[in-house]
């Protein structure tokens, strides 16, 4: 019989305790069972038997669940611990995958980082070590639930503390979810240097197919340092933010000019079905990706299962997520599969004309280029819209009561020179490193600065429900943690919920954690209180969370307490304090140290202290 999570915390414990910073030992906070859930031997069966996962029978869970089942009221017991050890390290002198030499900050030695894999139901674990010279980190788990364990969600300043270098810390969690989603540093904007990958749940799938391709990450990629490109996209000055340099699938791509680098490519079996899992792990530009002569059929939207629906593009925003399955019903051949921006730039701009890569059916040229470009895509910034979830959720229109969410943009002056700041509730929010919120309630203090830009949602199992009004003509991805949102509706100019009713669905609308709110329009969600805890709700853009546009929901405050082990958030705390009294300051925003600077300093610097960065 395997140990209990209890057995393990409890073991661990002894040998961890007696970590100290004055020892030059490094702190590790033990990981935090989950206390609302049953003891794993004594969850109960999903549902009938229904026989086994395989090609013939995708919609089946191990004998006892199935794509119907609500995954938030029932899943499968914790058959294994998932364990996992990373090592961040910043190399000055990497050779990128299109042969430019650049710093670069990497995951046990690799870009993108490991795969984490795990079944539904399952525990992961997972210990980051922070091997780097002058930079916290740390890791969130992108649209993970963390149910009663916000404590484990990695957004520093919120629900940690940043991890300091020569330093570690244990996260380990539950996955009440299934499906294919991504982990990235959310320490500034520090995954914009490598710090990210794959995160795959296995579970049931609404149609069938022979062979899991895995992730397939896509992102855009810069020779330059998220850094320094942090402080040249805050400057009104420099005007539009700054392009990519290369746009990567699963980190590789041929350079722009031929000169170094090469395609990635895939190998598709004739006659099969393959599952691709896509993911936009791009720090500013969203991609409408289209593969020659083929569709696809669309299984997924982040992690929620939807009845199959077909398409020859999709439009992903920054975050997003979509499961697909590929038939490869084509002659025996190399194929296209292009990214397209939209070319009014209004959400990305690269500098590879013709971003791609190449699936290859196996039995043709391993060194080929495909023939056939593909009819040429009119990209917009547009979500993609008619998917209905497996697991319904509906909501009576009678209880619809919103509160809108302004979002804005600003130009104040500073000693930088005049900079965008992005506001939410005229707020840019900024959050304390050295004081995350959940702190907060560890001590007792309710004394929340206005400037961490948090609203309280006090009562339990309630929908709650938010206009977010984007009074700028930007399109913003908004992602919210710690839960999934049923995004009602979506449109330009101004809600009006006295006239506009008619445009709200209310019947098993698309539920994500990523939904992609236009320019000069509005974006209306809703979520059930279900899950205490502190989440963070941003845009997915690194330039404009950089520069304030995120808010916190602070959920059923009272019961954090007594949900959560938060005193285990005091070793990590009390650490990164220390690491921050004595580091020397660095002439870059990403170390996150709340330094006061003199204005001349700042002058001379061109940086400032990262106090409003969250990742």
């Amino acid at each position: 019989m395997r140990s209990s999570p209890g057995l393990l915390t409890s073991a661990l414990a002894l040998v961890l305790n007696y970590a100290t910073p004055s020892l030059g030992i490094p702190i590790i906070e033990e990981p935090t069972p989950v206390a609302h859930l049953l003891p794993r031997q004594t969850i109960i069966p999903g549902g009938k038997p229904c026989g086994q996962n395989n090609e013939t029978n995708r919609s089946c869970w191990k004998n006892n669940w199935n794509i119907s089942t609500d995954y938030e009221a029932t899943y499968p017991p914790a058959f294994n611990t998932r364990t996992y050890t990373f090592h961040i390290t910043n190399v000055t002198n990497w050779k990128g995958p299109d042969g430019v030499v650049k710093p670069a900050m990497l995951i046990n030695g690799a870009f993108p980082g490991p795969t984490i894999e795990a079944d539904w139901g399952d525990y992961i674990q997972i210990t980051v070590y922070n091997d780097m010279q002058d930079n916290g980190t740390s890791i969130h788990w992108h649209g993970i639930r963390q149910y009663g364990e916000s404590n484990q969600d990695g957004a520093n300043g919120v629900t940690e503390c940043p991890i300091p270098p020569g330093h570690s810390k244990i996260y380990d969690f539950h996955v009440t979810q299934y499906g294919t989603s991504w982990y990235h540093s959310h320490y500034s904007n520090q995954y914009g240097n490598g710090v990210v990958g794959a995160l795959v749940v296995h579970g049931p799938a609404s149609a069938n197919y022979d062979i899991d391709l895995g992730p397939y990450l896509m992102t855009d990629y810069y020779y330059e340092t998220a850094d320094r490109l942090t402080l040249k996209a805050e400057k009104v000055a420099n005007g539009a933010p700054p392009d990519s340099d290369n746009i990567l699938f699963r980190g590789k791509n041929v350079h722009p000019s031929g000169s170094g680098g090469s395609y990635d490519r895939i190998t598709l079996t004739p006659k099969k079905k393959h599952l691709l899992r896509l993911i936009n792990t791009s720090v500013d530009n969203s991609l409408t990706v289209a593969l020659v002569g083929h569709s696809f059929t669309v299984i997924a939207i982040d992690l929620v299962p939807i009845t199959p629906v077909v398409r020859t593009s999709l439009f992903l925003g920054v975050g997003q997520r979509y499961d697909v399955i590929i038939e490869a019903n084509q002659a025996v051949d190399n194929y296209w599969f292009n990214a397209t921006l939209e070319a009014n730039n209004n959400c990305g701009k690269t500098h590879n004309p013709y971003p791609a890569a190449i699936f290859s059916y196996s039995g043709a040229s391993t060194t080929a280029l495909p023939t056939k470009r593909g009819t040429p895509l009119t990209a917009t910034c547009a979500g993609e819209t008619g998917f209905k979830p497996i697991v319904t959720r509906t909501i009576d229109p009678a209880i619809f009561a919103p509160s809108t969410l302004p979002v804005t943009l600003a130009f104040p002056q500073t000693p930088r020179g005049q900079v965008f700041e992005w506001r939410v509730r005229n707020t840019p929010i900024s959050v304390e490193w050295d004081h995350p919120v959940l702190e907060y309630i560890l001590q007792g203090n309710d004394s929340f600065p206005a400037a961490i830009n948090m609203i309280e949602v006090a009562q339990a199992d309630k929908w709650v429900f938010w206009v977010i009004q984007n009074e700028f003509s930007l399109p913003h991805p908004i992602h919210l943690h710690g839960h999934d949102f049923l995004t009602l509706g979506v449109g330009s100019g101004t809600f009006n919920a006295a006239s506009m009713m008619s445009q709200l669905n209310f019947n098993n609308p698309i539920r994500r954690d990523v939904a992609q709110m236009p320019g000069s329009g509005w974006l209306v969600i809703a979520y059930r209180t279900d899950n205490p805890g502190c989440w963070l709700m941003h845009c997915h853009i690194g330039w404009h969370i950089s520069g304030g546009l995120g808010i916190q929901f602070l959920e059923r405050k009272t019961e954090i307490r007594q949900l959560m082990k938060l005193d285990q958030m005091k070793p990590n705390c009390d650490a990164w304090r220390s690491y921050q009294k004595t580091s020397p300051y660095l002439p870059k925003i990403d170390s996150g140290l709340k330094r006061s600077l003199n204005p001349q300093d700042v002058a001379n610097q061109m940086v400032e202290p990262a106090v409003r960065r969250l990742w």
